[in-house]
């Protein structure tokens, strides 16, 4: 039996709710809930992920300034993922895996460099 796509939709809809519901409750710094990284736990580098959890959190505190301080990518990539979201097909686009690998590696190595330390978390 198939499920029809926009029970599918209102299903993750409901789901994204109450996540952001639980990480608006609970500081992800603090309360002990949340896991470490464990990329960062095993190699003591940060990779591009890295502070996206506090960073989530502090947008939906409306702290944008300290969002961006977590972690830059995920905070101006948010407008990105709403249009994809929105129009599914642009991500079927044959450059749009490839940018968004180079990017994401290219912030991942740039993070742990002394010099770009403004993109750490």
């Amino acid at each position: 039996m198939r499920i029809p796509s926009r029970v599918l939709k209102c299903i993750g809809g409901l789901v994204a709710i109450m996540a952001a519901v639980f990480l608006f409750s609970f500081e992800p710094g603090n309360s002990g809930i949340f896991p470490p990284c464990p990329f960062f736990r095993l190699t003591h580098f940060y990779c591009p992920g890295c502070g996206t959890t506090r960073a989530l959190h502090s947008l939906l505190h409306g702290d944008v300034l300290r969002a961006l301080d977590m972690n830059p990518l995920m905070v101006l990539s948010i407008p990105f993922v709403l249009l994809l979201a929105w129009q599914p097909s642009l991500g079927s686009k044959r450059y749009v895996p490839e940018v968004v690998g180079v990017i994401l590696v290219a912030y991942g190595i740039l993070r742990n460099f002394p010099a770009f330390s403004f993109l750490a978390p």
